[in-house]
């Protein structure tokens, strides 16, 4: 539909009516509202083009009307794959009428004579509504025409999966947890979400929690007055504020310190912050896209971290694979950080030989795509690489290799065993928390891959 990305009042409002007079003094009053009007005085013309996927923002009808009538017409609108949302108007209107024809779909039911101001409430609301809809579905259809596979490469299972996760979460503006480790495309996923979002043209703030130091960490997010604490020498916006229409990504969300958890489960709670050194409620409206390579749940059975803050940044989780738990893409994404790596330096793109491809894939990848991207720098600048070197390859036979193959194994069936119960696997392999959580990390494994019995 040519009109996808239309304001709110550049959609035209139908108004399907038998009667001139209606028509006329209809389309003057929604006119002078600053309303763009396209009239109709049949109702087979007006589905007609709806059918033709014409441009229309609300359609008002009357009921009682020659040939196809306003209930008729209603039921075939609700037909369309993205149907307006339907006004009926009349002068014969009873209370079982409105009730068969909100059933039907329409949008609202009003009765004559009724004051104008009534139905341009109502068409105006139904207009940003129909907006919302048209955005959503552009949304949809950028995203199934392949923006997200050029930003997150990759055919193995797990990123086709987490691509139609993407797809589906970003167009609505729930908060969303990101868990994935050092390296593994976190800031990517949350720039996905945003910029195929219905906050695109918004701000997209990014602050690494666990890189400010934790007297600072609430004026970062808060902001702060001038003369508020020592050195504050002028006003600063607080990230939150600064993030307001669009998207705020929390990294390293595990670092921040309890005393900031608690204001910014307010924060987000109650939609306002307010600057450090005033007194004055600054509301905000923004998606919380936070980011974590650990359980944030064992931390919070630690006490490391708020429970309830978790559930508010937890609306949607996602989880990206490690490199190594996708072998497949290794090849594929070394040759694509190889052709950035010669734009970017200018030089020739050398091309790979089958043993250089067979050693990355072997290779563990513990920094995942950012250790990989630098891999393919290092290649295209003629370098060596060294996690590939003899001294540092973990071969598959190698002892090293075999003992952590083991001990994979043994955290896989302890896992399934106990359907992901983290304090039942604890208990079994006699293992403080924290290492658990390390070697989960360590070998891939996530809890919830396991609840229900099985990986």
């Amino acid at each position: 539909m040519p009109d996808e990305m239309a304001p709110v009042t550049s959609l035209p409002v139908w108004l399907v009516d038998d009667d001139p007079d209606v028509r006329e003094s209809l389309s003057q009053w929604l006119e002078l509202s600053e309303l763009e009007v396209r009239t109709f005085s049949r109702g087979e013309a007006a589905l007609k083009a709806l059918q033709a996927d014409e441009a229309c923002g609300v359609l008002i009808c009357d009921v009682k009307m020659p040939g196809l009538d306003g209930m008729a017409l209603l039921h075939a609108v609700q037909t369309l794959e993205e149907p307006p949302p339907v006004v009926m108007i009349t002068g014969h209107g009873d209370v079982p009428m409105a009730v068969a024809a909100m059933r039907a779909g329409a949008w609202d039911f009003v009765e004559k004579p009724f004051a104008p101001e009534r139905l341009e409430e109502c068409v105006r609301r139904a207009l940003e509504r129909r907006c919302l809809a048209l955005e959503n579905r552009r949304l949809r259809q950028a995203l199934r025409a392949g923006g997200l596979a050029t930003r997150l490469l990759g055919q193995a299972p797990s990123m086709v999966r987490l691509r139609e996760q993407l797809a589906n979460l970003a167009p609505v503006r729930a908060n969303v947890l990101v868990q994935g480790e050092t390296g593994s495309g976190k800031e990517v996923v949350a720039r996905c979400l945003h910029d195929f979002g219905p906050g695109q043209q918004a701000p997209f703030v990014a602050l690494n929690c666990g890189a400010i130091a934790p007297e600072l960490i609430e004026s970062e997010l808060f902001g702060h007055e001038k003369g508020a604490f020592t050195g504050a020498l002028e006003r600063r916006i607080g990230k939150l504020e600064h993030a307001s229409g669009g998207t705020l990504f929390l990294d390293e969300v595990e670092s921040l310190p309890l005393a900031a958890q608690v204001k910014l489960l307010r924060a987000l709670q109650e939609g306002e912050i307010t600057r450090l050194g005033s007194n004055t409620v600054i509301e905000v409206d923004l998606r919380v896209v936070a980011a974590s390579k650990v359980d944030l749940l064992t931390l919070a059975g630690e006490g490391q971290f708020r429970e309830d803050l978790y559930y508010r940044l937890a609306i949607a989780e996602l989880s990206i694979p490690p490199l190594r738990e996708r072998r497949e893409d290794i090849s594929l994404l070394f040759q694509h950080f190889c052709r950035q790596a010669a734009e970017v330096h200018d030089r020739p793109l050398p091309a790979p030989d089958g043993e250089l491809l067979r050693a990355l894939e072997r290779h563990h990848w513990p920094g995942n795509l950012r250790e990989l991207r630098n891999a393919a720098t290092r290649f295209v600048l003629g370098l060596e690489i060294p996690q590939l070197g003899d001294g540092n390859a973990e071969h598959e036979d190698s002892l090293a290799a075999q003992l952590a193959a083991f001990e994979a194994a043994l955290l896989r069936s302890a896992l399934s065993r106990h359907a992901g119960n983290i304090q039942a696997v604890i208990e079994e392999l006699d293992l403080p928390r924290r290492t658990l959580n390390q070697k989960m990390q360590k070998h891939g494994l996530r809890r919830e891959a396991f609840i229900g019995g099985t990986e």
